[in-house]
């Protein structure tokens, strides 16, 4: 049974909570063009399933617990903004990439994370071809402690790349990125 444009966009944030290859591969396009990937790692930005599988591991990687209750959506044929929240732990370094290189590595706070997103989805033939986020990225790195930098978290995130931990946990959530890109139908 065909899935209509609200359980598609409702089933992309599924995918990402859960890993769901089966999921990905009936959800998402094989051409799908995921703007966001870029603070990512590389295999993110993976046209199609394999990109979305991607991102779900590079979250759940920094956030237990991770989830996207969905507070409205609006459509029209060939298109889904969905407003939602993020909500998780932060068990995991969160780390971001620029151009495919570290750029920074946030140790595990274990703190809580709830902040908005409203996604863009454009659809063809079901499935997402295209997304595009305006994220609330500042309240989540507030949260985290990292903006503005509490001491604290300064410090360890300094003592992070002057260890090497950062480019170690960045090397992982690479591995672990393009390891689930590879579980794609």
């Amino acid at each position: 049974m065909a899935m209509d444009a609200k359980d598609v966009a409702e089933g992309l944030f599924r995918i990402l909570e859960t890993g769901d290859a089966a999921l990905a591969a009936e959800v998402v396009a094989p051409d799908n063009d995921n703007r966001e990937a870029a603070v990512a790692p590389a295999a993110c930005s993976i046209p199609g399933p394999a990109g979305a599988l991607a991102s779900g591991a590079w979250l759940r990687s920094a956030f237990s617990d991770l989830r996207f209750p969905v507070l409205d959506i609006a459509r029209n044929d060939d298109q889904v903004w969905i407003r939602l929240r993020m909500q998780g732990r932060h068990t995991g370094p969160f780390v971001r990439f620029r151009n495919g290189v570290l750029d920074q590595a946030v140790p595990p706070t274990g703190r809580e994370v709830d902040f908005e997103q409203v996604h863009l989805l454009d659809l063809r033939d079901g499935k997402v071809v295209r997304h595009e986020a305006l994220r609330d990225d500042m309240t989540m790195l507030s949260q985290l402690g990292v903006f503005p930098p509490s001491p604290a978290i300064a410090l360890r995130m300094a003592g992070w790349k002057l260890s090497g931990r950062a480019k170690r946990a960045a090397e992982e959530v690479t591995k672990l990125a393009a390891e689930a890109a590879g579980q794609a139908h």
